[in-house]
């Protein structure tokens, strides 16, 4: 019973040591190479996830997308799936790297992309398909008419790059914009300045604060006024930062936000957030909301979301009850100096994911470049501020004669909509990008963390002072893991292959029981005859 019992543990402490040799580093998909030729004699299936915002034109248009390219590729089926939040597709990556299972082709942002790369070989690098002369950006073998890649705008497709690889494709792009309601800055007795200044939104948004006898604003007549609403705060503080010549961080990944500066804006923050002058989204909801019920001045939110601002924005929330009539000017966000002015450019881009078969990956990556056709991204950015990614979109018939229509319905030409698309592309040597790196995604939340934390705070009468400040740095930074080398990642740290001195030992180990194994069964083998 003992020789029979030996031997199965050996065995089982063998397998053991193989297996720790085998699982040391983290599993990697084989790395991509361009076919020579796309094979259109088997049939390939795709998954396509992408963000729509719930508007029914935008899926349309995904659904016409992909309807159209199915008919150049008919043995390319895509199979899409929506959500309302990139933070959403975000997390449901993370989770489906795990198991293997991510889609084909993804909608999202460079700083997501950033984390998916952790997991080794997930998400192709496009630097050998841009180039392909047959299927590359304007390949000789496409069946559609796709862009060069000197035809996708320079500073959209190096927001693509990190790493030293070309990560993504650019979809489409905003910018934030501040909508503002006019009529109620000149009843204040101001004008407003060619350009916003910090200094102007400040002061006009305080004077705004003044009530009558009743305790009802006096600029509206209403029970409530929030004079400046900022909807993504993560973007304010980097901004802010960024026109202030202050650290954020390096290309490197060095974290430079818990700085002086910082502190000097967060306490100008709280002071007018004490006074009820400012608010955030997270705190009081949508800024379109309340510029449309007049009971906001400032309304900063993204180009993309133009199409909710105004009296007669297509895509308003409040009943026609609530509206109120007054004149939205469409203007860049504050500047602190208004002679260089400096905005962020953002919008989703397109990265395609690792998979077995490398026809499928071709596949992808085919429908990739569709959507950067004039007809999809013409119609795409009709939908709400965006603007077309590639220079061939933006200087075609189609996409000028729909800027020049400006203000002729309040649906597809919605004068709003059309000014904040103009306004990206008036300042597009106006605007930056920041650094992209594992864990850049965990650091642009801290930056609007702390603007969220400070305005809370001064709303439940906490005193905001160089203390509370200190302690908010700490926090921040242990809350979002700033303080933990490659923690942001979400998942475990690929250790890398075993030393060769290590592997050589694991295997003079395994071939020692081996031999032990063999001359154990032999032994039994002779006894029992």
């Amino acid at each position: 019973m003992k020789l029979h019992t030996k031997p199965l543990l050996l065995l089982t402490l063998t397998a053991c040591l193989l297996l720790f040799a085998g699982c040391h580093g983290s599993k990697e998909q084989t790395s991509f190479s361009v076919p020579e030729a796309f094979d259109t004699s088997k049939d390939y299936e795709i998954t396509f996830w992408a963000k729509n915002d719930t508007n029914k034109t935008q899926t349309d248009i995904y659904k016409k997308a992909i309807s159209d390219f199915q008919e150049l590729y008919p043995n390319i089926t895509v199979n899409i799936r929506l959500y309302t939040d990139y933070g959403k597709i975000y997390n449901d990556v993370i989770t489906n790297i795990a198991t293997d299972t991510t889609p084909d082709v993804c909608i999202t942002y460079p700083d997501h992309i950033a984390t998916y790369l952790t997991g080794q070989g997930t998400v192709v690098p496009l630097d050998d398909l841009i180039a392909d002369q047959n299927y590359g950006l304007g390949g000789s073998e496409l069946a559609f008419d796709s862009p060069s890649s000197d035809e996708i705008i320079p500073k959209f497709l190096d927001e693509c790059s990190f790493d030293g690889h070309y990560y993504a494709l650019p979809f489409m792009r905003s910018t934030e914009a501040c909508y503002v309601n006019k009529t109620y800055v000149e009843a204040l007795g101001y004008t407003l300045p060619e350009t916003l200044t910090w200094d102007f939104v400040w002061e006009v948004s305080e004077a705004a604060m003044k009530k009558d006898s009743d305790g009802k604003f006096l600029i509206n007549g209403q029970d409530v006024m929030i004079p400046f609403i900022y909807k993504s705060t993560d973007n304010m503080m980097i901004q802010m930062l960024k026109q202030k010549g202050a650290g954020y961080s390096t290309s490197d990944g060095e974290i430079d936000l818990f700085n002086d500066t910082t502190k000097e804006l967060l306490n100008t923050i709280a002071a007018h957030a004490k006074t009820g002058a400012f608010s955030t989204f997270k705190i009081s909801s949508y800024p379109a909301n309340f510029l449309n019920a007049g009971q906001c001045i400032f309304a900063v939110d993204s180009t993309a979301g133009s199409t909710w601002m105004g009296t007669n924005a297509p895509l308003c929330d409040i009943s026609d009850s609530a509206l109120v009539d007054f004149d939205t000017e469409v203007m860049t966000i504050p500047q602190f100096d208004p002679d260089h002015p400096s905005m962020i450019s953002q919008g989703p881009s397109i990265c395609i994911f690792n998979k077995k078969d490398p026809q499928e990956v071709l596949a992808s990556w085919l429908f990739t470049q569709y959507l950067l056709t004039n007809d999809v991204q013409t119609a795409y950015s009709e939908t709400e501020g965006y603007v077309p990614v590639t220079s061939k979109a933006q200087n075609s018939d189609q996409y000028q004669d729909y800027l020049s229509r400006a203000g002729e319905d309040n649906n597809a030409h919605y004068k709003i909509k059309i000014q904040a698309s103009r306004l990206l592309l008036d300042n597009m040597a106006n605007t930056f990008i920041t650094p992209v790196f594992n864990g850049s995604a965990s650091l642009r939340d801290a930056a609007g963390q702390l603007i969220e934390t400070v305005t809370k705070s001064v709303r439940r009468k906490q005193e905001v002072n160089d203390d509370f400040i200190k302690k908010l740095y700490s926090d921040v930074s242990s809350l979002y893991h700033l303080d933990q080398a490659d923690s942001a990642s979400g998942g475990k740290k690929d250790l890398g292959p075993l030393p060769g001195t290590a592997m050589l030992l694991l295997g003079s180990l395994a071939a020692a029981w081996i031999l032990i194994l063999i001359y154990l069964l032999l032994r039994h083998f002779c006894k029992s005859k």
